[in-house]
């Protein structure tokens, strides 16, 4: 069966299992039921490698030497499958998942435990388990075909949750384009609003498929969101990949002080007013300006900066309003990024790639190392790029992220290869950003007709405007009450 057709098969199967439980708790109970299938599956293939080498297949050692998580004997999927079809299915699943927990101390704290849950319907959680016995993952590629499974699943319930998607997973064809883009080879790659660490997913295929060593590789990450931290660590532990995830406010508490990365790749959330820019005025990272109390985006750009090694590169997503605005000092600040000469390149993406929000976006490059390339900017105009996949989101292709990345790295070397493609690509210098007001709106130097300044989708928009009506006619309403209050009192005070 192609892996298309698994997947689909396993979510539709998986969608019954709904019932009453919320989007969000649902997908912690599937996601962690994939995951206790993936590490009951790979311990059962270490533990005939043990009987077929003569060693005691129940030795913990055995286990750990190969970096395979222990799964007692309470937790094995033989003993879930041996009691599907029992009313306490659900409270023998949590049981599982304590042991898990108690015998693999990195997972402590992640594992979902709450199938025995009233609304969980259990007839429907033994079907799940029967339909997962049937869908073996012991293969040679067991642990990329279920973490593709697993990547999946996070896709669907993105989609589904709508804005609430967001904050647990970027879409693929974003992160594989600032992947290509970045060409994560080797050294320290940092994710700040990590989520469930796609980002990390990614930078360890490019390093496989361009046949480098992943050992070359250190992940850092951090997640404020709990939930979304705990997926990230299942996601990490069903890829094998060795990550340094921890939970936290990375503007309020950075866990990695001390970390200068090589790569950081990251997907923000966008324009966050509270973020409490009063605790933070005095930062050491503010190099370039105070960010606004009202928006966090240029309190991220200076988080990635101040984390970047010396010759280190930060590709990252956010709201088109970072190119241009002028309000509360961000344009000042932005101006001073760029007579720093860190802004690498500006690439504008189309609407309808994200779940969460209809907010056009971007991605910026900021790089530490721009000897070859020192008072010059690429601008890339993307909007036109991708197709509709679903009859809300849209998707890059393969072929748009092979020209973006290409573009990029054309530019980067200095090779040759790079020439100006009017209406989609211009290198543009210090003095004719600067004649823009240090606007880095993409459209302005290509030569694209309409230049895209506003980053509000108009439903959205229209959303906004309407509330602050509404609070402008209370207030007016308000001020005509005390008005005549303050009429009467005058004409009681006459008589």
């Amino acid at each position: 069966m192609e892996i298309k057709d698994i997947q689909a098969k396993l979510w539709q199967a998986a969608d019954k299992l709904r019932g009453n439980i919320s989007s969000s708790d649902y997908k912690y109970v599937v996601l962690g039921l994939i995951f206790l299938k993936y590490i009951s599956d790979a311990f059962e293939v270490q533990y005939k490698k043990a009987e077929s080498e003569g060693f005691n297949p129940e030795d913990y050692d055995f286990y750990a030497q190969d970096n395979v998580f222990w799964v007692p004997k309470e937790a094995r999927w033989s003993h879930l499958v041996a009691n599907a079809k029992q009313p306490a299915i659900g409270i023998i699943i949590d049981d599982a998942m304590d042991a898990v927990e108690r015998d693999n101390p990195t997972l402590k704290g992640v594992l979902p435990k709450n199938y025995a849950r009233e609304a969980l319907d259990k007839r429907r959680l033994g079907e799940l388990i029967d339909l997962f016995t049937n869908t073996m993952f012991t293969s040679d590629n067991a642990k990329d075909l279920l973490g593709q499974v697993y990547e999946y699943f996070m896709g669907m319930f993105a989609d589904s949750e709508g804005k609430h998607g967001g904050e647990f997973y970027t879409p693929r064809s974003i992160v594989k384009l600032l992947v290509e883009m970045l060409e994560p080879y080797k050294g320290r790659i940092y994710d700040p609003s990590c989520g469930s660490g796609g980002m990390f997913v990614w930078s360890e295929k490019f390093v496989e498929e361009h046949s480098g060593r992943v050992g070359d590789i250190a992940i850092y990450g951090q997640e404020l969101n709990e939930t979304t931290w705990r997926l990230g660590k299942m996601n990490m532990a069903i890829r094998g990949i060795d990550a340094d995830l921890r939970r936290g406010d990375t503007l309020h508490d950075d866990k990695f002080p001390d970390l200068k990365a090589d790569y950081i790749i990251a997907n923000p959330p966008f324009n966050i007013s509270d973020w409490g820019q009063e605790q933070l005025v005095n930062d050491i990272r503010w190099k370039y300006g105070i960010p606004p109390k009202g928006n966090a985006n240029y309190a991220w750009i200076q988080h990635f900066i101040h984390h970047l090694s010396p010759k280190g590169t930060a590709g990252f997503v956010l709201a088109n309003g970072s190119m241009s605005s002028q309000s509360s000092g961000e344009g000042e600040i932005r101006k001073k990024l760029i007579e720093a000469d860190l802004v690498d390149a500006i690439v504008t993406l189309p609407s309808q790639l994200f779940f969460n929000t209809g907010i056009p976006a971007c991605l910026w490059f900021i790089s530490r190392d721009r000897s070859n390339r020192s008072g010059k900017t690429l601008f890339i105009d993307g909007r036109n790029l991708g197709k509709m996949v679903t009859r809300r989101n849209r998707e890059l292709s393969d072929e748009d992220i092979t020209s973006v990345a290409s573009t990029y790295h054309n530019f980067k070397t200095q090779n040759g290869n790079y020439e100006d493609i009017a209406g989609f690509t211009k290198v543009s210098t210090l003095e004719e950003i600067q004649s823009h007001d240090f606007v880095l709106t993409p459209g302005r130097y290509v030569g694209s007709e309409a230049v895209e300044e506003d980053d509000e989708a108009f439903t959205e928009k229209m959303e906004r405007l309407v509330a602050e009506l509404d609070k402008q006619f209370a207030k007016s309403h308000e001020l005509e009450a005390k008005i005549k209050a303050n009429l009467a009192k005058i004409e009681i005070n006459r008589e």
